[in-house]
C-alpha cells in the first residue's frame, strides 16, 4: 500500500532511524578506515599503490555488483530483513579480514564486506521513503548521511587509537562482533511497513526497472552524481591520508587529525545542505538545483587541491569533506521524481554507477600514480596525485556539460503547447 504524508510519532521516527543510521555507521568506517590502515598493510603485504588501490577497491565493485537486485529485494521484501541478513554475511567478511594471511585472503574478505554492507544506505532511503513524508526526505537523508560521517569520523584518529593497543587485525575483529549486534538490532526492532511492491511479480518489477534505466529525467542527473560521489568516494576512502603524506608532509598524527576534521566536516556538510535542501524546497528551489551547486563547489575544491597551494592544505581538505557531500542530495531528487514504489529501484540504480565510478577511480588513481617511481621513504610523487585527480576533475566537467544539456532537452518535451 502506498504511504500517506502524515507524520509519524517521534518515538516511531527514532525507531525507525536510529538502527539504520547504526548501520550506515558502520558501512563507512568499514569504507574509509583504509586510508588510516594503508602503511599497516602495506608494510604487512609488501604490495604497491595499485595492489593497495585493489585491495581497498574491492568494496566498491561487490557493493556495486549487488545494487541492481538490492533496488528489487527491498521493494518486494522490505528494508528491515534485507539490511538485518546482509550485515550477517558483513561481519563474516570482517572476520575473513582479520584472520587473512595473504592478500587473496584480505580481498576476499573485504569483498564480503562490501556485499554485505551494500544495503546501509539504499535501505534506509526506503524504509524513510516509506514511513516519512516526502518533503522530509532531504532532511531525513542528510541525517542519515551524517551518522555516515561519524563513522568516517571513528576510523580517523579512534582507530589510530586503538593501534596503539591493538593491530588492525584486532580492530576488524572488534567490527565483526559490532556488525552482528547491528545486525540483531535492526531485524527486532525496526517496525515493519508493507510495499505495494511485496505481491508484485519480479518479471514485473523487472520491466519497471527498464522503466527507470530509459529515463531521461535519470540518466540527465545521474552522470553528473555518479562522478561527483565516486571520485569524492575514491579519495576520502583511500587517497586522502596518503596524499597528505606525500604532497602537504605531513606525519601520521598530523593525517589522522585531518581526516577527523574531514569526518567532521562531511558530518556538518550532510545535515547543513540536506536541511538547506528541504528549507529552499519551501520556497520552490528544487533539491537538485541545491544539489548542483554544492557539486560545483566540490570541484572547485579539487581544483585547489590538483593546482593549489598546500600551505592550507588542512582548510582545503575540511572543503573537501563538506561540499563532497552534496553528491547525496540527487538520490533525494530522483526519489521525489518517481513513484513510490520505485523508490527502491532508482536509488540503487544511482548507487550501482556510483559505486561502480568509485572503484574504477579508487584503482586508477593507484595505477596513475604506480607510473611514476615510489621514494625510498615509501611514498608516491606528489605528480602522480596531480595527474589522477585531473582527471577525474576533467571528466566531472564533461558531466555538467550533459546536464545542461539534458535538463534543457526534458524541459523542451514537457513544454506546454500553445
Amino acid at each position: 500500500m502506498e504511504k500517506t504524508e502524515t507524520t509519524i510519532p517521534f518515538a516511531k521516527q527514532l525507531q525507525v532511524f536510529l538502527p539504520f543510521a547504526f548501520g550506515y555507521f558502520l558501512s563507512y568506517l568499514y569504507r574509509v578506515i583504509n586510508a588510516v590502515l594503508a602503511p599497516d598493510l602495506a608494510a604487512d603485504l609488501g604490495v604497491g599503490p595499485s595492489g593497495l588501490g585493489l585491495l581497498t577497491a574491492t568494496y566498491f565493485i561487490t557493493f556495486a555488483a549487488f545494487q541492481l537486485p538490492l533496488g528489487i529485494l527491498l521493494d518486494r521484501f522490505g528494508p528491515r530483513r534485507i539490511e538485518a541478513g546482509l550485515l550477517i554475511l558483513a561481519g563474516t567478511g570482517a572476520f575473513v579480514f582479520a584472520n587473512a594471511s595473504t592478500l587473496t585472503g584480505l580481498v576476499i574478505g573485504r569483498g564480503l564486506i562490501g556485499l554485505g554492507v551494500s544495503a546501509c544506505l539504499m535501505a534506509a532511503f526506503k524504509a524513510f521513503v516509506l514511513w516519512f513524508p516526502k518533503q522530509q526526505l532531504p532532511r531525513i537523508n542528510g541525517f542519515q548521511m551524517a551518522a555516515g560521517g561519524l563513522g568516517a569520523l571513528a576510523a580517523t584518529s579512534p582507530v589510530e587509537a586503538a593501534l596503539t593497543v591493538t593491530d588492525w587485525r584486532g580492530v576488524f575483529t572488534l567490527l565483526a562482533v559490532l556488525t552482528v549486534l547491528v545486525a540483531a538490532v535492526i531485524f527486532f526492532v525496526v517496525p515493519e511497513r508493507r510495499s505495494q511492491t511485496e505481491d508484485e511479480p519480479f518479471a514485473h518489477q523487472m520491466r519497471e526497472m527498464g522503466t527507470i534505466l530509459t529515463s531521461l529525467n535519470f540518466w540527465r542527473i545521474a552522470p553528473w552524481a555518479t562522478l561527483s560521489q565516486g571520485t569524492f568516494l575514491a579519495v576520502h576512502g583511500l587517497w586522502a591520508g596518503p596524499w597528505l603524506r606525500d604532497v602537504a608532509g605531513y606525519d601520521r598524527p598530523e593525517v589522522a587529525g585531518t581526516l577527523l576534521l574531514l569526518a567532521v566536516a562531511m558530518v556538518f556538510g550532510f545535515v547543513t545542505l540536506g536541511t538547506a535542501a528541504e528549507r529552499l524546497s519551501r520556497r520552490g528551489i528544487s533539491t537538485m538545483a541545491v544539489g548542483a551547486v554544492g557539486m560545483g563547489l566540490f570541484m572547485a575544491v579539487m581544483v585547489l587541491i590538483v593546482w593549489g597551494p598546500k600551505s592550507g592544505a588542512t582548510l582545503i581538505w575540511i572543503l573537501f569533506g563538506f561540499f563532497g557531500t552534496s553528491g547525496i542530495l540527487p538520490y533525494a531528487a530522483l526519489s521525489q521524481s518517481f513513484p513510490l514504489h520505485l523508490s527502491g529501484r532508482v536509488n540503487t540504480a544511482l548507487n550501482l554507477l556510483v559505486f561502480l565510478a568509485a572503484f574504477a577511480a579508487q584503482w586508477g588513481i593507484g595505477a596513475i600514480i604506480g607510473i611514476w617511481p615510489t621514494a625510498q621513504s615509501g611514498g608516491y610523487a606528489p605528480a602522480g596525485y596531480q595527474a589522477a585527480f585531473g582527471i577525474l576533475l576533467a571528466i566531472q566537467l564533461i558531466t555538467i556539460f550533459w546536464f545542461w544539456f539534458a535538463s534543457a532537452l526534458l524541459k523542451r518535451r514537457v513544454k506546454p503547447t500553445e
